[in-house]
């Protein structure tokens, strides 16, 4: 009876605190134990663990998640909109990153003893082209290589084939989806240790000077997202809705948002946001599929990395980038972010 008490009061204590315990204890072992045999390989084995666990769940949830969802839902609900209000947040959140990049410039540290020479798509008619492919690939092989834009749209296109089966059918692809999901969960519900091991292997690898070299860095990348999740995103809400958006944004950043930054993972956060959106008590024919569909083209944080990152490159080497050339950045940085 111990150890299901002891199961009991680790789930009682909130995610984010567990998180944050473990972000400590893993800096502290790094500088306490960087490299004492066999403890390294077992506590940096968390981190892989926990990271291979997401990776290897994540797009059989979203598959099979949207296929349920399509395939049950009674109404045709407002996709457009949000699709429309998915490709302008992430926008918004590069053109958000590129100011937050030339008002606080960053540098790098970059090693050239091992360059690897790879060839940079010719403009943004190769990029598009890839990932119109991404979308038309085997669907075997995009749940493999974890290509969520064609999980995406072979799960659509299966959702709507099967709305015409009968009752048991669906209700198999239901008991399906509510099992990953529940799976998702268990996985999430180790993130303390796995972060655990990310950090570790991390600090014991390069010393705390990490934290000094790229601070600054990292210090733009955080308030970019900051900007985003307090203030533009915010303002999107009010134009659209032209009510107090932050009891909203609060609520969203208590209960999702703190889980997915610590995570990392925006297909790992799908089952917090339907949870969310269940006690918001939105139309679950909606967010059954926009939660997926957001997961997959919805990424802000990924569109402030690209342009951050670039930006710190060019400045690194000094490389001048005119306003022109900034705008096709963040287009671009925006597409890249919907197919990575």
């Amino acid at each position: 009876m111990a150890v299901p008490a002891v199961f009991r009061k680790y789930n009682e204590i909130s995610l984010i605190k567990r998180i944050l315990v473990g972000l400590v204890i893993g800096i502290v072992l790094a500088l306490l134990v960087p490299n004492v045999q066999p403890w390294t390989d077992v506590i940096t084995l968390l981190g892989s663990l926990f990271v291979g666990a997401l990776k290897a769940v994540a797009p059989v949830l979203v598959f099979f998640l949207v296929i349920s969802a399509l395939c049950n839902a009674e109404g045709a609900g407002t996709m457009k909109t949000v699709v429309v209000l998915y490709v302008i947040s992430t926008l918004v959140a590069a053109i958000v990153a590129l100011i937050g990049s030339e008002l606080f410039p960053s540098a790098l540290t970059l090693d050239t003893s091992s360059m690897v020479e790879q060839a940079a798509p010719e403009g943004i008619g190769e990029v598009l082209t890839t990932l119109l492919m991404n979308i038309v690939a085997n669907p075997v092989d995009a749940l493999m290589n974890a290509n969520y834009v064609g999980i995406l749209a072979w799960a659509v296109v299966l959702g709507i084939a099967l709305r015409a089966a009968g009752e048991r059918t669906k209700e198999v692809f239901t008991a399906i989806s509510d099992a990953v999901s529940k799976a998702v969960r268990w996985v999430i519900n180790l993130a303390p240790f796995g972060i655990l091991g990310l950090v570790y292997a991390s600090v014991s690898t390069s010393g705390t000077d990490i934290f000094f070299e790229y601070g600054h860095l990292i210090l733009v990348l955080v308030a970019c997202m900051l900007v985003i999740a307090l203030v533009t995103n915010p303002l999107i809400v009010w134009v659209c809705t032209r009510k107090n958006p932050y009891p909203l944004v609060l609520r969203c950043l208590k209960d999702s948002g703190l889980t997915a930054f610590f995570t990392r993972s925006s297909a790992a956060n799908i089952p917090v946001n339907m949870e969310l959106c269940r006690k918001l008590s939105l139309n679950k024919d909606n967010y059954s599929v926009s939660i997926p569909l957001g997961a997959t083209i919805n990424m802000a944080g990924a569109a402030v990395t690209i342009t951050v990152m670039t930006m710190a490159a060019c400045q690194t080497i000094d490389l001048a980038v005119d306003p022109f050339t900034a705008v096709i950045l963040c287009v671009l940085a925006s597409v890249s972010a919907c197919g990575a």
